[in-house]
């Protein structure tokens, strides 16, 4: 599976469409096949984003909210959308990669302010 997680410093992205970094990782088989990377976004876009998804041919997205329309166009491009997720990226990768994370879900280590 290829994977892009919307990140905000060391936790999810609160907002997928206002996120200006993302994690991309592929991992099969319950184990990460490299090492994960964090790109740059040059601007804050939901339609951008999605874009580049479709465009890096991502199978999962995990972020916090996300807009109805781009996770529905998400979902008819037959990607896997885990979204309401709130805590530590690398908590959601693993649970992700071992197939238990599921939608709104409070991570351990989840900053409550």
């Amino acid at each position: 599976m290829k994977i892009l997680i919307a990140i905000q410093g060391d936790d999810i992205a609160p907002r997928f469409d206002l996120t200006h970094e993302a994690l991309i990782a592929h991992a099969e088989g319950g184990k990460l096949l490299e090492e994960p990377r964090i790109i740059l976004l040059p601007g804050s876009s939901g339609e951008e984003l999605c874009g580049h998804i479709i465009k890096e041919n991502m199978s999962h997205v995990v972020c916090g909210g996300i807009e109805d329309v781009h996770f529905q166009y998400l979902s008819w491009k037959k990607i896997t959308v885990i979204d309401g997720v709130i805590g530590p990226y690398h908590q959601a990768l693993d649970d992700l990669v071992h197939d238990r994370l599921n939608p709104w879900s409070v991570l351990p280590g989840a900053v409550q302010q």
